[in-house]
């Protein structure tokens, strides 16, 4: 059976690698350090099953990524990561459905894994 296909979205490298290393045995992981890099990513890699994004980050934050991103990947799951709390731009993508949920960092690995395997019991993936 083929891996699920994750995408992971974070301008600090270390944050890259510690995702990778994480779920990089039961997922294909996909890293990109922003969201530029992502979009490409994205219109090169039509099977993507998951996306999570950190919130901050130089040039185009979070939301403006998937904001971008759905217009090219609309049917799968959006996350947000953030070190900081929820914001009124977080919260609204929520209500909007732009985002499934958002996580706080350090994320726990098994609340990720969680999300992903809901996604795709529910048949979201």
């Amino acid at each position: 059976m083929k891996k699920p296909k994750i995408l992971y979205v974070d301008d600090e490298f270390i944050n890259l690698k510690l995702f990778e290393a994480n779920f990089e045995n039961m997922y294909n992981v996909l890293t990109a350090q922003d969201g530029f890099k992502a979009l490409d990513i994205i219109s090169n890699n039509n099977d993507i099953n998951v996306v999570f994004s950190d919130m901050k980050m130089p040039n185009m934050n979070g939301l403006e990524f998937i904001k971008k991103a759905r217009k090219l990947l609309q049917q799968i799951n959006y996350y947000i990561l953030t070190g900081f709390d929820i914001t009124d731009e977080i919260q609204e993508a929520l209500d909007n459905g732009l985002i499934q949920k958002y996580f706080s960092k350090p994320f726990k690995i098994d609340e990720l894994m969680y999300e992903i395997e809901s996604a795709i019991k529910n048949g979201d993936i």
